[in-house]
């Protein structure tokens, strides 16, 4: 007999309750089990049966009660004699559990795809056979379809039975549970298809999206730090402010107790991607991307001075984290990092919370008519700012390195010259780096964020930083008849390159001016991208 939906679903959570709770004082009637046993197989047991008498302990309750009761009140006699007895008192709670166990699994699937992805994803922790149904992808698959699927183009009836038969197979191929976690990773957010067509429009200007910082707060992306002390105590901290430019972003968290910095262990940042939610009290985890993680080695033996206040001392450990400590007592202030925006969108949603973003490798073209591919083409942005204006930007194009360049491993292009008070490139302003925590606020001179976007020949973001840098007094450089003032040098270098821009303070108009700035790059990774042996 065909059974319907409601009838399945009524039949399906009697038996889960009778197997779950137990009945107390007696068990279900013949008449029940008679009832439930037609529903759940569809098929009449044939046996009639007597609804059996109370127990001989409800027996003796009764009995007390009635003597204890008022004289003036009528006591109903009890019946006397022994319960009378069918033989079917003890199976029904067998039979309804027999049964569930049994139920062939084409129909148990039925019922469960009538269920919603919560409820669906919970029922997965009942046992292990519902374990594996709840894992099912054909079921995922049609509640994915459902909820993320486009809309079906026109096409002839015979040709979307072929399509939808070789889809069924393909859906079967995937692995146990594909379509499960592709249905909730869609439901976190993880819709990579919207954002990525919104991160294709590049701005020709830095070579870099002109949607990172729309998609990044559309996505409700946020950063956050968690450190442990040498006594395994963890602590994890939300970001307090963040200033958007238009190659980066920096990010300061300074609410909070943070341990002292020599009994830091480890230091770890991740990105994470918020849910909305309707009540703003309301505190919920969303997906964890892991972007850094520094253990007590790293933080003690890459950490160097880069500036200091009469409050702060900044100590660099990482390319784009700085840790403000208040002086003499070495706890920790603030933390402050720096972000560039090629690939942060991925860096900051498409990693696991124990494994980072592996940002895949754009290869050019290989040219072999060209002896001078991989040295020329070159284009620079570079941008000194902090936290509350921008100090200088500049876009140099036509960058080329010629072969007599290339040694000590690095191909050398020359952005300003020296020589040339034409490219000398006056500064808006002094370089210092403002910080603010929960009471107080500085400004430590001599500081401030850089961000650098160099581009290959085809536009495409070839090495890509933004860090923390320190300005310090340059006594060596000789004298210049062209500037009467102070030199200084700005120098930064990592595995992939390195920069050095040297400046000139001019007193009379309390102005730097930027006279020279080289930028080196690693010859091994110029090879490895153009496929070069130099």
């Amino acid at each position: 007999m065909a059974i319907g939906r409601g009838q399945l679903f009524r039949s399906f959570r009697e038996g889960l309750l009778k197997n779950a709770q137990p009945t107390e004082g007696r068990g279900p009637t013949g008449k029940e089990n008679s009832r439930l046993c037609e529903k759940m197989t569809g098929f009449s047991p044939g046996t009639q049966s007597v609804e059996p008498a109370p127990l001989p302990q409800k027996k003796k309750r009764k009995k007390k009660a009635a003597k204890a009761s008022v004289p003036c009140q009528p006591v109903v006699p009890l019946p006397r004699g022994p319960p009378k007895s069918t033989g079917h008192a003890a199976k029904p709670a067998e039979c309804t559990a027999n049964h569930i166990e049994r139920m062939p699994p084409e129909i148990l699937l039925k019922i469960l795809s009538y269920l919603d992805a919560l409820s669906l994803f919970s029922i997965g922790f009942i046992n292990k056979r519902f374990y594996e149904m709840a894992h099912n992808n054909g079921m995922w698959h049609k509640m994915y379809s459902a909820e993320f699927g486009h809309s079906k183009k026109w096409r002839p009836k015979r040709l979307d039975e072929v399509l939808d038969k070789l889809s069924a197979v393909v859906v079967q191929e995937r692995p146990e549970g594909y379509w499960r976690r592709l249905y909730f990773r869609t439901m976190a957010g993880f819709n990579e298809t919207k954002w990525r067509k919104e991160l294709r429009d590049i701005n020709p200007f830095t070579g870099l999206p002109s949607q990172t910082e729309r998609v990044l707060r559309s996505q409700r992306v946020t950063w956050e730090i968690t450190v442990s002390d040498k006594w395994g105590l963890e602590g994890t901290f939300e970001q307090s402010r963040a200033y958007f430019s238009d190659s980066s972003v920096t990010v300061c968290w300074s609410s909070g107790r943070w341990p002292s910095f020599h009994q830091l262990s480890t230091l770890q940042l991740d990105g994470v991607k918020r849910q909305a939610l309707s009540s703003p009290n309301i505190n919920k985890p969303g997906w964890r991307s892991l972007m850094a993680k520094f253990d007590r080695d790293t933080i003690s033996k890459s950490g160097q001075v880069i500036g200091r206040d009469q409050l702060v001392t900044l100590i660099l450990f990482s390319p784009s984290i700085i840790i403000g400590v208040w002086r003499g007592r070495w706890s920790i202030a603030f933390v402050m990092a720096s972000f560039h925006y090629h690939r942060l969108v991925e860096r900051s949603l498409l990693g696991t919370s124990m494994c980072p973003y592996s940002m895949p490798e754009n290869k050019p073209p290989f040219d072999d008519a060209d002896p001078y591919f991989g040295l020329h083409g070159y284009t620079l942005r570079i941008i000194l700012h902090n936290t509350l204006t921008q100090i200088m930007a500049g876009h140099f194009s036509q960058l080329y390195c010629s072969k007599s360049q290339v040694h000590g491993g690095f191909i050398q292009l020359n952005v300003i010259n020296r020589g040339s008070l034409s490219q000398h490139t006056p500064l808006s302003g002094r370089i210092s780096l403002p910080w603010k925590c929960e009471a107080l606020e500085g400004t430590v001179e001599n500081c401030c964020m850089m961000s650098l976007t160099l581009m290959d020949e085809y536009q495409n973001p070839f090495w890509c930083v933004s860090t923390p840098v320190s300005m310090t007094l340059n006594n060596k450089e000789p004298f210049s008849d062209d500037y009467e003032g102070q030199h200084f040098l700005i120098k930064y270098q990592d595995k992939e390159g390195k920069v050095r821009m040297d400046l000139v303070w001019l007193e009379e108009q309390r102005q730097y001016f930027l006279t020279n700035l080289v930028v080196f790059i690693a010859t091994a990774k110029v090879n490895k991208h153009f496929g070069r042996t130099y």
